[in-house]
C-alpha cells in the first residue's frame, strides 16, 4: 500500500517548509529521492504525486517540499497566493532550505545517503548541492538551468535596481508576480557560491542530465552545456519534450503523461544502477 506522510520543518526566514514523504508500506526503510522544484513550481503542481507514487511502488521513498519562498500556503497549496513571501525568495535562501531538508532526512528518516532529483530552477539548486554535500550520492536534472540570472532578462536589472522590484508572468494565470531587488543582490554578492556551471564541473558523483528538446524555457544547449562541465555525466534527450515533459497544471488523468512517464523510467534505471 502506497502511503503520504506530511511533515513539516521550519526553512528560511522561519517559515514553514511543508514535506510529503511517499512510500510503500512494505518497504519503510527504502532508499530516499528528495525532489527540489522550480521556480513558480510547488510540490502539489501537475503530476508530482503520480511520480511520487512511481518511485514508491519501484523501491523509493520520494520526499518532495515546498521552498519555503515558493508563496504556496498550508492554506492554498495548488497555487502560488503569497505574493509577498515569493517576492522576498532568494537563492541563498533555497540552498538554506534543501540543507534543512536533507538535514531532516538524514536525521529522521533513517537514510545515511539521499539522492536528489531537481527540476528547472531546483536542478540549478540540486547541481550546487551535489557539488557540496557529501550526503548526495546521485543526481538527476529535468530540464535544469545552467544560470539563476537567466531567470530573468539582463536588460531589467537597471530598473530592478532603481525600483527595488521587477514582475513576472504566471503563464497559466497572467498574474504579475513581484521580484524584490533582494534576489538580484543575493545572486551578485554570492556569485561565486551560486555559480552552476563551476559546481557542475565539480561534481564527482553519478549524475542523469535530463532534457527535453522542445523545450522554450531552457533550451536543450543548457542541457548540453551542463554535460560538457562534466565529462561523467549522462545526458539523454526526449524527443518532442517541453519544459515539464508533457504535464499541466491542474493535472486531472490518473496517469502520468507519456513523456514525463519516459523520463521517469530512465531516472528509475539510473537509480538502480548507482544504488
Amino acid at each position: 500500500m502506497i502511503t503520504v506522510e506530511k511533515h513539516t520543518i521550519k526553512g528560511g526566514n522561519d517559515l514553514p517548509i511543508l514535506m510529503d514523504l511517499t512510500f510503500n508500506e512494505t518497504q519503510k526503510n527504502a532508499p530516499l529521492v528528495i525532489f527540489i522544484h522550480g521556480f513558480k513550481g510547488f510540490k502539489d503542481w501537475g503530476a508530482h504525486h503520480l511520480v511520487a507514487r512511481y518511485f514508491a511502488q519501484n523501491g523509493y521513498r520520494y520526499l518532495k517540499f515546498n521552498l519555503s519562498h515558493s508563496g504556496v500556503t498550508i492554506e492554498k497549496p495548488n497555487d502560488v497566493t503569497d505574493l509577498e513571501t515569493f517576492a522576498a525568495n532568494t537563492v541563498s535562501k533555497e540552498m538554506l532550505d534543501v540543507d534543512l531538508v536533507i538535514n531532516y532526512a538524514l536525521q529522521n528518516l533513517n537514510v545515511t545517503k539521499v539522492f536528489l532529483i531537481g527540476h528547472s530552477r531546483g536542478g540549478g539548486l540540486s547541481i550546487l548541492q551535489a557539488a557540496n554535500n557529501p550526503y548526495v550520492k546521485g543526481l538527476i536534472t529535468w530540464s535544469a538551468i545552467s544560470s539563476f540570472n537567466s531567470l530573468w532578462k539582463k536588460g531589467q536589472e537597471k530598473d530592478w535596481k532603481k525600483e527595488g522590484k521587477i514582475y513576472v508572468e504566471n503563464a497559466r494565470t497572467k498574474e504579475k508576480m513581484p521580484l524584490n531587488v533582494t534576489l538580484l543582490e543575493d545572486f551578485e554578492t554570492n556569485k561565486n557560491q551560486l555559480d552552476i556551471l563551476a559546481s557542475a564541473k565539480r561534481i564527482n558523483i553519478p549524475w542523469l542530465i535530463v532534457q527535453g528538446d522542445d523545450d522554450v524555457n531552457v533550451p536543450f544547449e543548457t542541457a548540453q552545456k551542463l554535460a560538457d562541465a562534466n565529462p561523467n555525466s549522462r545526458l539523454v534527450k526526449v524527443e518532442g519534450a517541453n519544459h515539464v515533459y508533457g504535464a499541466s497544471h491542474p493535472y486531472e488523468k490518473e496517469t502520468i503523461p507519456a513523456q514525463l512517464f519516459q523520463v521517469c523510467e530512465k531516472s528509475l534505471v539510473f537509480l538502480n544502477e548507482i544504488y
